[in-house]
């Protein structure tokens, strides 16, 4: 069997969810399967995350901008492979494709209403990208794979699809989570302080940094220790506008601001701080939960949308759009050890049950499933 995978976007610096799930799908893939051939189509780029096997070819597609590469550039390098099918992992696909398409579809957020717009103009064209896109794709698609029970849900109900399309697999850990002894040896070129709260954002609404902010105002009025808070992928002009909006601006002073983290660095830093917070609005899986859990993290996160699927019923679950509930929950962790060791205890056991294997082992199923369809067998 010959398959091609879309990867655009791993070979870039600053990699973000969708591109790491794709690069753990393909390592897996690399170790599991050494029978068929795989065809990895990438952007060029400074990071070359991933090696070729015998069997797994990477091959470089240029193209200016992701909406040309995917609808031009990808299509014609697939006619050269003709491959048995195509997997596009990050929710779009070429409108014109002449092979079975396998489609992960993370989430349609864009499809539902928005509190408010994007502060982003790259997450806006996407959004506006993804609605065109998607419902042209669907037809085409002889699987559609997204990430949790919620969102499998949400995507059946709002695109009316036949249930036999369509199948949540959930997404895995990295194995280089877990606790790190000494943390503080890496974390200290991002933040000075060997006790700190770690709240991962970006400028996505749903993201749901106003409501931090507010929480973490209630956090400091009660707190004797008033950790600081960083704040990985916001930039201190976003920060300013919005705490200004939110005449918070006393804040400023607590907050630790190093943009960008490396993945490779995460680990230490969920390991080093007291507790990391992901009260998110909503998402459709929530890696970041599992990753802080397996690295021995309390975490707070949401009792909304997937993330207590994800996360568990017995875990810090919190309404995100009541910040002194989350500033509650921020003093209790850090007053009642007791309390802070059952959380933690309990996200190490949850974080277990996830592993990339199981989700390359599932979606490698489901190529041979297509494969066996196709040649009648």
């Amino acid at each position: 069997m010959k398959i091609a995978i879309e990867a655009q976007r791993i070979f870039r610096k600053h990699k973000h969810g969708m591109d790491f799930v794709v690069l753990e799908l393909i390592k897996q893939i690399q170790r599991l399967d050494t029978r068929n051939e795989y065809f990895i189509l990438v952007a060029p780029g400074p990071d070359r995350c991933l090696e070729e096997t015998p069997n797994v070819h990477i091959l470089e597609v240029k193209c200016p901008t992701y909406p040309l590469w995917e609808q031009w550039a990808l299509p014609a390098a697939l006619n050269k492979i003709r491959p048995d099918l195509v997997h596009c992992t990050s929710n779009t696909a070429p409108v014109q494709l002449n092979f079975p398409l396998v489609l992960t579809l993370h989430d349609i957020i864009y499809l539902e209403k928005r509190k408010r717009p994007s502060q982003s103009l790259y997450q806006n064209m996407g959004w506006y990208y993804r609605k065109w896109n998607v419902p042209k794709i669907l037809s085409k698609c002889a699987k559609i794979i997204t990430v949790s029970q919620f969102e499998r849900n949400r995507i059946q109900h709002a695109l009316n699809l036949n249930s036999d399309i369509l199948t949540a697999i959930y997404n895995g850990v990295g194995a280089h989570f877990k606790p790190i002894p000494e943390p503080w040896y890496r974390t200290r070129r991002y933040i000075e302080a060997r006790e700190y709260l770690f709240f991962l954002g970006n400028t996505d609404p749903k993201k749901n940094a106003s409501g931090v902010f507010k929480a973490y105002d209630h956090y400091l009025k009660q707190s004797k220790k008033k950790l600081p808070l960083l704040i990985a992928d916001l930039e201190l002009g976003y920060v300013e506008g919005m705490l200004k909006q939110l005449n918070l601006m006393h804040l400023l002073p607590h907050l630790v601001l190093p943009g960008y983290l490396s993945n490779l660095d995460l680990p230490s830093i969920y390991s080093g701080a007291n507790v990391f917070l992901y009260p998110s609005l909503r998402e459709s899986f929530g890696i970041p939960i599992l990753e802080a859990m397996a690295c021995g993290t309390p975490v707070i996160t949401s009792n909304t949308s997937s993330m207590p699927e994800v996360a568990g019923p017995e875990a810090c679950l919190v309404d995100p759009e009541q910040p002194i509930e989350i500033a509650n929950q921020l003093l209790k962790i850090e007053n009642d050890a007791t309390y802070r060791n059952t959380i933690i205890q309990y996200g190490l056991h949850r974080a277990a049950q996830f592993s990339w294997e199981y989700t390359a082992r599932s979606i490698l199923n489901i190529y041979q499933e297509i494969y066996n369809k196709n040649k009648g067998i």
